[in-house]
């Protein structure tokens, strides 16, 4: 791909130009419907067997920050961002399925039949092995923010993943079920100035094999 085809391409550009912010405009924020929106994109992410096993909990008053700000290092995107999503995962649960495909059956895009094909070779999957339980959690908490991390950037946002937090007291402190894993924080605002670009990264001939 040539760069003029990058910058061509309004998608490829957003996330060849994103880079995580540092510094924040703490006077702006984001409207409900905005963080509705961010959170609308986040879950068109993919999810194993359509299981959608997210949930998002936006950390944007400044009592819900003061909450936060001191189990998660007190790193200052949790008070300057406008808001602050704690991204949970839940464990890959297959008894969930003929419930979220029920949509895709009604719209016709699934025939009716084909539901227990998808939530038999699940519950083989994930039944009695709770790490996988647990990695899939993780990868679709990362999945959603991502898609999230695109959107804001698209909409003229930073956005800045933390994983500096401890679980134990995120997941007391704003009432995760025992099933549910604080997979990252994710603060999305304005930017002010000062933020760096895209940092250079390792080339593809260092991370690509061809087989």
């Amino acid at each position: 791909m040539t760069n003029a085809t990058s910058k061509a391409n309004a998608v490829i550009e957003c996330i060849l130009s994103r880079s995580a912010a540092k510094y924040y405009d703490r006077t702006a924020t984001l409207s409900d419907s905005q963080i509705r929106e961010l959170v609308q994109i986040g879950t068109t992410a993919p999810t194993s067997f359509h299981m959608q096993n997210w949930r998002f909990i936006a950390v944007r008053t400044a009592e819900a920050k003061a909450r936060l700000s001191p189990i998660a290092w007190n790193q200052p995107a949790i008070v300057d961002a406008a808001v602050t999503f704690i991204v949970v995962g839940q464990l890959a649960d297959s008894s969930v399925i003929p419930d979220r495909l029920a949509p895709l059956v009604k719209a016709g895009v699934m025939p009716a039949d084909m539901v227990a094909e998808w939530e038999n070779p699940a519950r083989d999957l994930y039944m009695n092995f709770p790490q996988r339980q647990r990695d899939e959690a993780v990868r679709t908490g990362t999945f959603g923010a991502a898609a999230i991390i695109y959107a804001a950037r698209a909409l003229g946002l930073g956005s800045t993943p933390m994983i500096g937090f401890d679980a134990e007291a995120v997941h007391e402190e704003f009432g995760l079920a025992q099933n549910e894993v604080p997979v990252m924080l994710l603060s999305i605002g304005v930017e002010r100035a000062g933020n760096w670009a895209q940092k250079p990264r390792r080339p593809v001939t260092e991370v690509l094999d061809f087989v």
